[in-house]
């Protein structure tokens, strides 16, 4: 993993601290969540305070995250809110978070001022051991705590003050008062200072979770839909009457269900052009039978003019695959009637030419799905899937891991704005 993390791959865009207040006020945090604290000089976190050399400093992956559910977190300062989340179990936490930054950023800005903010993302469930408990989360509540009590005393402050509003005679009590003054000291004003989350209670909708070797819950008005392995424990046993179950392996019905559902963009000139959706597919389902034909070639002087030749010489490797025809098929079929039917497509090959539709609100989770049928095209992996991306990439030959990071450099980190709405249509960040 070293070369991803150099070429900023994996564990990109985090925050350093160094500052030595700062770091004090994490392992504050770290000991009230029962954990040694750091003795690093400097590291780095990610929207939720995970921070990748703390958890190799701890050997624990999950010290933010145990038993992947009721994720922890850790904020020392509003700027996380721009950061990706690294390490999570569900694939809803980074939104869950920017959420809750997003609806208490006066809170978050006046508290870390003078506090570290820290907690838990609590649900129903304290361990996942079947489908049955993923279902039973409605929601979730961030549970806030701080090091210093100041969010603690701004609300016993905030009562007080109320007290001494509505209670004629309460100013009189000099010992409240005197305690009053003691809080100030530490919260400040609270009129102007708002320390006090505003909302803390969020809908938990539709996510992708580790659990159980990898689980998609998709939430619509009458129906929710799981979609994983059928040896999930649960599996068609849990709420039946209100759950439908698919196989992940089934591509034909979780096809069918994207499409019916309206999450899928179906192959149409209008977009399939202008994104060049379908020549990217192309190059990405050669390399793969480059890859698997050849593990140790080195790709690092390869051009499309040696692609071509390839590509040439290879034919009837690439005709027994059937997956690049089949594209330049779709290609031709889409310019001569401006769209491409998938009646009588094998199932597989329909989620080569489909991307999720851009303005629903399961675009990214969808996608991901997608990338689950679509493994060959790496750099949808990287961008909707990490966890399958890196997955992948540590059985790549060394000369294959220099390749895909070079072609994710040139493409995808150039300018990933640019390349997520050309490509997929999305203008939302990741």
């Amino acid at each position: 993993m070293d070369l991803l993390r150099d070429n900023d791959l994996i564990y990109g865009r985090l925050l350093p601290v160094e500052e030595p207040h700062l770091i004090e006020r994490y392992n504050k945090a770290l000991k009230a969540f029962g954990l040694k604290p750091t003795k690093l000089k400097s590291f780095e976190i990610d929207r939720s305070g995970f921070s990748p050399q703390i958890a190799e400093e701890l050997d624990d992956r999950l010290y933010l995250d145990p038993n992947e559910v009721n994720r922890r977190f850790i904020i020392l300062t509003p700027a996380q809110a721009d950061l990706p989340v690294v390490h999570t179990a569900f694939s809803n936490t980074s939104q869950l978070l920017y959420e809750f930054f997003t609806k208490n950023s006066r809170a978050i800005d006046a508290l870390t001022i003078k506090d570290v903010i820290y907690g838990e993302i609590e649900d129903s469930v304290s361990k996942v051991e079947d489908i049955e408990d993923l279902l039973s989360i409605n929601q979730v509540e961030f549970r806030v705590l701080s090091a210093e009590d100041v969010l603690g005393k701004a609300t016993e402050l905030g009562k007080l003050v109320d007290r001494l509003k509505q209670e004629p005679d309460a100013w009189r009590d000099t010992a409240m008062l005197e305690r009053m003054v003691e809080l100030a000291k530490v919260t400040g004003d609270i009129r102007e200072n708002a320390l006090v989350p505003d909302q803390v209670i969020f809908r938990h909708n539709a996510y992708w979770t580790s659990h159980f070797g990898g689980l998609y819950v998709f939430v619509d008005p009458d129906m929710t839909t799981v979609i994983s392995d059928p040896s999930a424990p649960g599996f068609r046993r849990s709420r039946p009457w209100q759950v439908s179950y698919l196989s992940i392996n089934d591509a034909d019905r979780v096809f069918r269900f994207l499409a019916s559902t309206g999450r899928l963009e179906l192959p149409r000139a209008s977009w399939i052009e202008a994104s060049n959706y379908l020549e990217h597919r192309a190059e990405m389902a050669i390399l793969a039978l480059i890859r698997q034909s050849e593990p140790e070639r080195s790709l690092a002087n390869a051009d499309k003019v040696w692609l071509q030749t390839w590509i040439h010489s290879h034919a009837d490797l690439i005709n027994r695959d059937g997956t690049f025809p089949f594209l330049n098929a779709a290609k031709r079929q889409i310019a001569q009637f401006g769209q491409l039917k998938l009646d009588d497509v094998d199932p597989l090959h329909r989620f080569l030419v489909v991307r999720a539709k851009p303005d629903h609100p399961d675009a990214w989770l969808t996608n991901r799905l997608i990338s689950d049928f679509v493994p060959a095209d790496f750099i949808s992996r990287y961008v909707f899937n990490k966890q399958g991306f890196y997955k992948d990439y540590e059985s790549f030959t060394a000369p294959w891991r220099s390749h895909v990071v070079d072609l994710l450099k040139t493409t995808y980190l150039k300018d990933k704005d640019a390349f997520r709405a050309r490509l997929y249509g999305l203008s939302d960040k990741a």
